[in-house]
């Protein structure tokens, strides 16, 4: 579809940008909270990246701030 028709109807435009919209949402959405329904008693597992290495809130946030 060609964006100079597009605009040239304000219906199209703005269902146009709904899509958009909705597309940008569902695609922004927050990270999954990690399940909760681990069995009382048992200890809670360490997170480990792709190599199977250990990691901890203090790394993530050296990852976060290192952009500048």
């Amino acid at each position: 579809m060609g964006f100079s028709r597009l605009f040239r109807s304000r219906w199209a435009a703005l269902f146009w940008s709904a899509g958009i919209l909705w597309t940008a949402y569902d695609v922004a959405t927050d990270a999954p909270e990690p399940p909760t329904n681990a069995p009382s008693g048992m200890p809670a597992t360490q997170p480990t990246d792709a190599t199977g290495a250990a990691f901890d809130a203090r790394d993530l946030a050296v990852l976060a701030n290192a952009g500048g």
